[in-house]
C-alpha cells in the first residue's frame, strides 16, 4: 500500500529531447571553447600591441617625470619637464607654428574637399571614376617623397612651378626660406596631399543623402544654393564634424613633411610641437622632457577626440 501511495506523489519526469548525434553537448562547455578559441587568435596581436604600443606609453610616462638621457642613471624630478613645458619660448613658438599650420591646413582641405566632392558627385560629369581616382592618388604619394618634389617644384633656381610663374609676371621667390610665406607654403603642399582623402568621405556622405529629400525641395521651389543649405549641409553636419576633427588631429601631429621641406626654419618660423618632441628627444637627449611634451599633446588630441565623441552623441540623442 505505501508502495502505491509512493508512486502515485511522485512527480512525473520530465520530457528530455534526445542528444543529438555524436553525443550530448553542454552550452556552456561550446561557449567556453568558442572564448578560448578566440582568445588564442587574438594573443599575437594582443602580444603585439602590447610591445609596440602600450609598453611604450607606459614608459614614456614613466620617463616624463625624469631627467632621462637614454643613458646613464635617471633622477626623478617630479613636474618639473611639465612645467618648463608652459615656461619655455621655444617651446611656446612651436605651439604657436602648430596652431597657425593647424588653422591654415584644416579650413583649407576640408574645403576643398567639400566642393570637389559635390563636383564629382553630380552624375552628369563625365570621367568621374576618372577624376575620382586622379584626386585621391596624391593621397597614397609617400609624404616625405611629396615633400622633396615640392621643394623642387617650387625651389627659386631649377623649380618648374616658379618658373613658369615667373613667364606668367608672378614672382613668389625662395618661399621656403621667406619667414612670412614658409607655413603657408608646407600648409597648401598638405593640402595638396590629404584632400583627396576627405573627399572621399564626402563622397560616401553625399551618397547616403536619400534623392526625395532633393525631389521635395525642388517641388517647394527650392534652388541649388537652397538645396545645398537647407538639405546637403544639414544631412552632412556629422560627416563633416568627423573630417574636421580628423584633419585638426592630423594638422596638430605634422612633423615628416614639414621637417623635409624647411627643417623648422625659417629662423624656427616652422617649428612644430612634434618637431620639438624629436628635437629634445634625439638630438639633445632630453628624452625626459621629451616624453613630457609627447604626453601633452597626447592630451591635447585626446581633448578634441573627446569633443568629437560629445558632438555625436549630441546629434544621436536629437535624432531619436
Amino acid at each position: 500500500m505505501s508502495t502505491i501511495m509512493h508512486k502515485k506523489t511522485t512527480a512525473a519526469p520530465k520530457y528530455r529531447a534526445p542528444a543529438p548525434l555524436g553525443g550530448r553537448r553542454n552550452p556552456a562547455i561550446g561557449q567556453r571553447r568558442k572564448n578560448i578559441q578566440a582568445l588564442a587568435f587574438l594573443i599575437p596581436a594582443l602580444l603585439v600591441l602590447g610591445a609596440f604600443t602600450a609598453w611604450p606609453m607606459i614608459s614614456a610616462l614613466r620617463l616624463s617625470f625624469t631627467d632621462a638621457s637614454g643613458f646613464g642613471k635617471e633622477k626623478w624630478v617630479g613636474f618639473e619637464n611639465y612645467a618648463r613645458i608652459f615656461t619655455d619660448p621655444v617651446i611656446l613658438n612651436a605651439v604657436v607654428n602648430t596652431a597657425l599650420y593647424a588653422l591654415l591646413f584644416t579650413p583649407m582641405a576640408v574645403a576643398l574637399a567639400l566642393v570637389l566632392a559635390l563636383l564629382l558627385n553630380d552624375p552628369r560629369l563625365p570621367f568621374r571614376g576618372f577624376f575620382r581616382t586622379a584626386l585621391f592618388l596624391p593621397f597614397i604619394i609617400s609624404l616625405a617623397v611629396a615633400a622633396i618634389a615640392w621643394s623642387y617644384l617650387i625651389d627659386p633656381q631649377v623649380g618648374l612651378l616658379n618658373y613658369w610663374l615667373g613667364n606668367a609676371g608672378i614672382r613668389i621667390g625662395n618661399v621656403l626660406q621667406d619667414p612670412v610665406l614658409a607655413m603657408p607654403a608646407v600648409a597648401f603642399v598638405a593640402v595638396w596631399k590629404s584632400f583627396g582623402f576627405y573627399m572621399v568621405i564626402f563622397l560616401a556622405g553625399l551618397q547616403e543623402i536619400p534623392g526625395s529629400l532633393y525631389e521635395a525641395a525642388k517641388v517647394d521651389g527650392a534652388g541649388p544654393l537652397m538645396r545645398f543649405r537647407h538639405v546637403t549641409m544639414p544631412m552632412l553636419s556629422n560627416t563633416t564634424a568627423f573630417v574636421l576633427i580628423f584633419a585638426l588631429i592630423a594638422a596638430l601631429q605634422a612633423f615628416d613633411q614639414i621637417y623635409v621641406m624647411t627643417g623648422g626654419g625659417p629662423y624656427g618660423h616652422t617649428e612644430t610641437v612634434v618637431m620639438q618632441i624629436y628635437k629634445s628627444g634625439f638630438q639633445k637627449l632630453d628624452v625626459g622632457f621629451a616624453s613630457a611634451l609627447s604626453y601633452v599633446l597626447l592630451a591635447a588630441t585626446l581633448l578634441l577626440s573627446v569633443v568629437q565623441f560629445v558632438f555625436f552623441g549630441k546629434r544621436e540623442r536629437e535624432g531619436d
